[in-house]
């Protein structure tokens, strides 16, 4: 039936990305949760922390797991992470003991393979990163972070680190890997992002505002997601931050909420 067509067989795990928490208003991933639902997915949220290290927020993820599992009585779940979420449901799967319970890891504008421009901005005095730490860990503290770790996480994107981090967190078979990437056709695509996108166009090529296609394309199915409209889809269009439809004109994507019906239905076609 259409109005099932999201009804996969292992309940949905959505990771949010750094910098935010899973609340209720707003909610993180915008419409996307809601429109799933409606056609039969069975959806939970991390509950991670904004900004603690890969690391730290991947045995959260490992834990919060066997709640959700002890919760719906399920075998496996379905993760559905964005950005730095899909790191760390990764080393869930690979280092924590947690793969056995992962049907499947989709990631959505991850950095897989790091940033160049962060590789740049480390050169930085490490006072400027030292305030820039002080002033983001207290306020996520004050959100509701239990370990926040800003310099830890930002190194973390290094390229050299990713490079680590991959080699200690290959695939884990049996899980289905697959990756989206994002596109700002120009700066002016997303005037949030806007100067990033600038910068990452000239060193590291195609990019959402954060995170470079080339970094974000990992696992078995890989796509590039574009809008027909000078809008773009830019690293917030990705969980719909602006909660509407990019153009009625056409082009690969109009509304990123048909990539997440997609995603699900996919994920029922394959069994899982």
């Amino acid at each position: 039936m259409e109005d099932m067509i999201c009804k996969t067989k292992y309940p949905l795990l959505f990771l949010h990305g750094a910098g935010f928490r899973d609340l209720k208003l707003p909610v993180y991933w915008g419409r996307i949760p809601k429109t799933l639902e409606e056609r039969g997915a069975v959806v939970y949220y991390g509950m991670q922390d904004g900004w603690a290290s890969v690391e730290t927020n991947a045995a959260a993820v490992a834990a919060r797991i066997d709640e959700m599992l002890a919760e719906c009585g399920a075998d496996k779940v379905n993760i559905i992470a964005h950005s730095k979420g899909g790191l760390e449901a990764r080393m869930a799967a690979s280092s924590l003991g947690a793969g056995g319970k992962i049907a499947s890891i989709t990631t959505v504008a991850t950095p897989h393979r790091g940033s160049k421009t962060i590789d740049r901005l480390m050169k930085l005095p490490r006072g400027f990163w030292g305030l820039a730490a002080f002033a983001v860990n207290n306020w996520m503290r004050l959100v509701g972070d239990k370990k926040p770790d800003f310099m830890n996480a930002c190194e973390g994107f290094r390229t050299e680190s990713m490079e680590k981090f991959n080699r200690e967190n290959p695939d884990v078979p049996g899980i289905y890997y697959q990756s989206f990437a994002c596109v700002m056709p120009h700066p002016l695509s997303d005037i949030n992002l806007s100067t990033a996108c600038f910068v990452l166009n000239r060193i590291e090529g195609e990019n959402d505002g954060l995170v470079s296609v080339e970094s974000a394309s990992w696992g078995e199915n890989v796509r590039v997601l574009r809008s027909g409209s000078f809008r773009g889809i830019s690293h917030l269009d990705a969980i719909d931050f602006r909660r509407r439809p990019f153009s009625k004109n056409g082009g690969d994507v109009q509304d990123i909420c048909d990539v997440y019906v997609d995603i699900a239905a996919g994920l029922k076609n394959r069994g899982l």
